[in-house]
Protein backbone atom coordinates (compact mmCIF):
# COMPACT_ATOMS: atom_id res chain seq x y z
CA UNK A 1 0.00 0.00 0.00
CA UNK A 2 1.31 3.45 -0.94
CA UNK A 3 1.88 5.93 1.88
CA UNK A 4 2.57 9.66 1.63
CA UNK A 5 5.21 11.54 3.60
CA UNK A 6 5.70 15.29 3.21
CA UNK A 7 8.70 17.63 3.42
CA UNK A 8 8.32 21.34 4.18
CA UNK A 9 10.83 24.08 3.42
CA UNK A 10 10.44 27.86 3.73
CA UNK A 11 12.50 30.85 2.67
CA UNK A 12 12.01 34.02 4.68
CA UNK A 13 13.78 37.20 5.75
CA UNK A 14 13.46 40.43 7.70
CA UNK A 15 12.03 43.50 6.03
CA UNK A 16 15.11 45.44 4.92
CA UNK A 17 15.47 48.36 7.30
CA UNK A 18 12.69 47.06 9.55
CA UNK A 19 12.40 45.10 12.78
CA UNK A 20 14.97 42.29 13.21
CA UNK A 21 12.41 39.89 14.76
CA UNK A 22 9.72 40.25 12.07
CA UNK A 23 10.00 37.73 9.23
CA UNK A 24 8.26 37.71 5.88
CA UNK A 25 7.89 34.40 4.02
CA UNK A 26 9.25 34.63 0.48
CA UNK A 27 8.86 30.99 -0.65
CA UNK A 28 7.21 27.76 0.45
CA UNK A 29 7.83 24.29 -0.95
CA UNK A 30 5.84 21.23 0.04
CA UNK A 31 7.25 18.02 -1.44
CA UNK A 32 5.18 14.86 -1.07
CA UNK A 33 6.83 11.46 -1.54
CA UNK A 34 4.65 8.43 -2.15
CA UNK A 35 6.30 5.41 -0.57
CA UNK A 36 5.74 2.27 -2.61
CA UNK A 37 5.45 3.96 -6.00
CA UNK A 38 8.33 6.46 -5.36
CA UNK A 39 6.27 9.22 -6.97
CA UNK A 40 7.21 12.79 -6.14
CA UNK A 41 4.71 15.66 -6.02
CA UNK A 42 6.01 19.21 -5.54
CA UNK A 43 3.90 22.25 -4.70
CA UNK A 44 5.51 25.71 -4.55
CA UNK A 45 4.35 29.17 -3.52
CA UNK A 46 6.28 32.40 -4.18
CA UNK A 47 5.51 35.73 -2.51
CA UNK A 48 4.97 38.49 -5.08
CA UNK A 49 4.69 41.39 -2.61
CA UNK A 50 6.64 44.51 -3.54
CA UNK A 51 8.79 44.35 -0.39
CA UNK A 52 12.56 44.22 0.11
CA UNK A 53 13.74 41.52 2.52
CA UNK A 54 17.16 40.48 3.79
CA UNK A 55 18.22 37.16 2.27
CA UNK A 56 20.94 35.33 4.21
CA UNK A 57 22.65 32.31 2.68
CA UNK A 58 25.82 30.30 3.25
CA UNK A 59 28.72 29.92 0.84
CA UNK A 60 30.26 26.48 1.27
CA UNK A 61 33.33 24.53 0.21
CA UNK A 62 33.33 21.09 -1.41
CA UNK A 63 32.77 19.49 2.02
CA UNK A 64 29.58 21.46 2.59
CA UNK A 65 31.33 23.48 5.31
CA UNK A 66 30.29 27.13 5.55
CA UNK A 67 33.08 29.49 4.53
CA UNK A 68 31.04 32.68 4.98
CA UNK A 69 27.49 33.95 5.34
CA UNK A 70 26.24 36.40 2.75
CA UNK A 71 23.52 39.01 3.27
CA UNK A 72 21.75 40.47 0.26
CA UNK A 73 18.60 42.49 -0.26
CA UNK A 74 15.91 40.75 -2.33
CA UNK A 75 12.84 42.41 -3.80
CA UNK A 76 10.23 39.66 -3.78
CA UNK A 77 8.22 41.06 -6.71
CA UNK A 78 11.07 41.63 -9.17
CA UNK A 79 13.51 39.04 -7.73
CA UNK A 80 16.25 41.67 -8.07
CA UNK A 81 19.08 41.67 -5.56
CA UNK A 82 20.83 44.64 -3.99
CA UNK A 83 23.76 45.30 -1.70
CA UNK A 84 22.97 45.01 2.01
CA UNK A 85 23.80 48.03 4.19
CA UNK A 86 23.77 47.22 7.90
CA UNK A 87 22.91 50.73 9.07
CA UNK A 88 20.02 51.22 6.63
CA UNK A 89 16.68 52.01 8.32
CA UNK A 90 13.25 52.61 6.84
CA UNK A 91 11.23 55.63 7.84
CA UNK A 92 8.10 54.73 9.80
CA UNK A 93 5.84 55.60 6.85
CA UNK A 94 7.88 53.34 4.53
CA UNK A 95 7.78 50.51 7.07
CA UNK A 96 3.99 50.75 7.36
CA UNK A 97 3.77 50.65 3.56
CA UNK A 98 5.76 47.37 3.59
CA UNK A 99 3.43 45.94 6.25
CA UNK A 100 0.40 46.85 4.12
CA UNK A 101 1.93 45.08 1.12
CA UNK A 102 2.38 41.95 3.24
CA UNK A 103 -1.18 41.82 4.61
CA UNK A 104 -2.41 39.47 1.92
CA UNK A 105 0.52 37.11 2.53
CA UNK A 106 -1.06 35.43 5.56
CA UNK A 107 -4.18 34.46 3.66
CA UNK A 108 -2.14 33.26 0.66
CA UNK A 109 0.09 31.09 2.87
CA UNK A 110 -2.93 29.68 4.71
CA UNK A 111 -4.78 28.86 1.50
CA UNK A 112 -1.74 27.26 -0.12
CA UNK A 113 -0.97 24.97 2.81
CA UNK A 114 -4.55 24.05 3.71
CA UNK A 115 -5.31 23.20 0.08
CA UNK A 116 -2.31 20.87 -0.11
CA UNK A 117 -2.90 19.35 3.32
CA UNK A 118 -6.30 18.30 2.01
CA UNK A 119 -5.00 17.27 -1.40
CA UNK A 120 -2.21 15.01 -0.12
CA UNK A 121 -3.09 12.83 2.83
CA UNK A 122 -0.03 12.29 5.05
CA UNK A 123 0.66 11.68 8.72
CA UNK A 124 4.35 12.71 8.91
CA UNK A 125 5.74 16.13 8.01
CA UNK A 126 9.54 16.34 7.86
CA UNK A 127 11.33 19.63 8.52
CA UNK A 128 14.94 20.64 9.03
CA UNK A 129 15.62 23.05 11.88
CA UNK A 130 11.96 23.83 11.36
CA UNK A 131 10.85 25.54 14.55
CA UNK A 132 10.58 28.95 12.89
CA UNK A 133 9.11 27.47 9.69
CA UNK A 134 6.26 25.91 11.65
CA UNK A 135 5.77 29.07 13.73
CA UNK A 136 5.46 31.28 10.63
CA UNK A 137 2.94 28.90 9.07
CA UNK A 138 0.90 28.73 12.29
CA UNK A 139 0.96 32.53 12.54
CA UNK A 140 -0.68 32.55 9.11
CA UNK A 141 -3.52 30.38 10.44
CA UNK A 142 -2.36 26.85 9.59
CA UNK A 143 -3.09 24.13 12.17
CA UNK A 144 -0.65 21.20 12.34
CA UNK A 145 -2.31 19.47 15.30
CA UNK A 146 -3.16 16.37 13.28
CA UNK A 147 0.29 16.03 11.70
CA UNK A 148 3.33 14.35 13.24
CA UNK A 149 6.18 16.85 12.76
CA UNK A 150 9.68 15.31 12.63
CA UNK A 151 12.74 17.57 12.73
CA UNK A 152 15.50 15.44 11.25
CA UNK A 153 18.22 17.86 12.36
CA UNK A 154 17.23 17.27 16.00
CA UNK A 155 17.14 13.49 15.50
CA UNK A 156 20.62 13.54 13.97
CA UNK A 157 21.91 15.82 16.71
CA UNK A 158 20.72 13.36 19.36
CA UNK A 159 22.37 10.45 17.56
CA UNK A 160 25.68 12.07 16.58
CA UNK A 161 26.05 14.94 19.08
CA UNK A 162 26.78 17.17 16.08
CA UNK A 163 24.58 19.89 14.58
CA UNK A 164 24.64 19.14 10.87
CA UNK A 165 23.64 21.69 8.25
CA UNK A 166 21.61 20.65 5.23
CA UNK A 167 24.60 21.61 3.07
CA UNK A 168 26.84 19.11 4.89
CA UNK A 169 24.21 16.37 4.75
CA UNK A 170 23.73 16.89 1.01
CA UNK A 171 27.48 16.30 0.70
CA UNK A 172 27.25 13.19 2.90
CA UNK A 173 24.70 11.59 0.58
CA UNK A 174 26.27 12.99 -2.64
CA UNK A 175 23.03 14.69 -3.65
CA UNK A 176 22.68 15.73 -7.27
CA UNK A 177 19.89 16.28 -9.73
CA UNK A 178 19.22 16.81 -13.41
CA UNK A 179 16.09 17.39 -15.47
CA UNK A 180 14.89 13.82 -14.95
CA UNK A 181 16.18 12.37 -11.65
CA UNK A 182 17.09 13.01 -8.03
CA UNK A 183 20.14 10.92 -7.08
CA UNK A 184 22.21 10.15 -3.99
CA UNK A 185 24.63 7.45 -2.85
CA UNK A 186 22.05 4.65 -2.80
CA UNK A 187 18.81 6.11 -4.16
CA UNK A 188 17.41 7.39 -7.44
CA UNK A 189 13.96 8.82 -8.15
CA UNK A 190 12.41 9.93 -11.42
CA UNK A 191 11.08 13.49 -11.57
CA UNK A 192 8.02 14.62 -13.45
CA UNK A 193 9.00 17.57 -15.71
CA UNK A 194 6.66 19.91 -13.77
CA UNK A 195 8.49 19.09 -10.52
CA UNK A 196 11.92 19.14 -12.16
CA UNK A 197 11.44 22.72 -13.41
CA UNK A 198 10.92 23.92 -9.82
CA UNK A 199 14.08 22.37 -8.37
CA UNK A 200 16.55 25.22 -8.84
CA UNK A 201 19.55 25.73 -6.49
CA UNK A 202 18.85 28.35 -3.85
CA UNK A 203 15.09 27.82 -3.82
CA UNK A 204 12.83 26.28 -1.19
CA UNK A 205 11.97 23.51 -3.69
CA UNK A 206 15.66 22.61 -4.05
CA UNK A 207 16.04 22.40 -0.27
CA UNK A 208 12.89 20.26 0.00
CA UNK A 209 14.35 17.84 -2.57
CA UNK A 210 17.64 17.67 -0.66
CA UNK A 211 15.75 17.14 2.60
CA UNK A 212 13.78 14.24 1.14
CA UNK A 213 16.91 12.50 -0.16
CA UNK A 214 18.72 13.02 3.17
CA UNK A 215 15.76 11.63 5.12
CA UNK A 216 15.38 8.59 2.89
CA UNK A 217 19.10 7.80 2.99
CA UNK A 218 19.07 8.23 6.78
CA UNK A 219 16.04 5.99 7.33
CA UNK A 220 16.53 3.41 4.56
CA UNK A 221 20.35 3.16 4.42
CA UNK A 222 21.11 4.13 8.00
CA UNK A 223 24.43 2.32 8.55
CA UNK A 224 25.93 3.53 5.29
CA UNK A 225 24.65 7.05 6.00
CA UNK A 226 26.28 7.17 9.45
CA UNK A 227 29.63 5.85 8.13
CA UNK A 228 29.74 8.50 5.39
CA UNK A 229 28.71 11.22 7.86
CA UNK A 230 31.61 10.23 10.16
CA UNK A 231 34.02 10.28 7.21
CA UNK A 232 32.91 13.80 6.26
CA UNK A 233 33.30 15.08 9.84
CA UNK A 234 36.80 13.62 9.98
CA UNK A 235 37.70 15.43 6.75
CA UNK A 236 36.34 18.72 8.10
CA UNK A 237 38.25 18.28 11.38
CA UNK A 238 41.46 17.43 9.51
CA UNK A 239 41.10 20.53 7.34
CA UNK A 240 40.57 22.71 10.43
CA UNK A 241 43.73 21.30 12.03
CA UNK A 242 45.72 21.83 8.84
CA UNK A 243 44.50 25.42 8.65
CA UNK A 244 45.43 25.99 12.29
CA UNK A 245 48.91 24.58 11.66
CA UNK A 246 49.33 26.74 8.55
CA UNK A 247 48.42 29.91 10.45
CA UNK A 248 50.81 28.97 13.29
CA UNK A 249 53.63 28.37 10.79
CA UNK A 250 52.98 31.72 9.12
CA UNK A 251 53.01 33.47 12.49
CA UNK A 252 56.33 31.78 13.39
CA UNK A 253 57.90 32.71 10.05
CA UNK A 254 56.77 36.33 10.32
CA UNK A 255 57.00 37.30 13.99
CA UNK A 256 55.60 40.69 14.87
CA UNK A 257 58.19 43.06 16.46
CA UNK A 258 57.60 43.68 20.12
CA UNK A 259 56.56 47.26 20.94
CA UNK A 260 59.44 49.42 22.19
CA UNK A 261 59.44 50.24 25.87
CA UNK A 262 58.96 53.96 26.29
CA UNK A 263 59.12 55.87 29.54
CA UNK A 264 55.75 56.82 30.89
CA UNK A 265 54.87 60.45 30.09
CA UNK A 266 55.25 62.86 33.00
CA UNK A 267 52.06 64.28 34.39
CA UNK A 268 51.46 67.83 33.30
CA UNK A 269 50.96 70.47 35.91
CA UNK A 270 47.54 72.01 35.93
CA UNK A 271 47.61 75.64 34.87
CA UNK A 272 45.16 78.31 35.78
CA UNK A 273 43.09 79.83 33.00
CA UNK A 274 44.51 83.10 31.77
CA UNK A 275 42.96 86.17 33.31
CA UNK A 276 41.31 88.59 30.96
Amino acid sequence: MNENIAFLELKYGNIYGGYPNFYAISEIALLVFERGSNKIFLESWINQANVDIVDVYAETDELGHTTRRVREVLNMRTNRRFRYEEDFRLEEEELQYAFRNLRSTKMAVRNFLLKNLRKYRFDDLIVFDGRRDIFLCERSGVNFDYVNIIDIQKDLNRETDYLFSLNKLATVIDFHTDQSYLRSNNLEYWLHPIAARQIIPGTAAFDAARLMMVFNEYTERHDDFMIKAAILLNKIQKRKEEEKERLAAEAAANPQPAPEDKPAPKAKKKTKPEEE
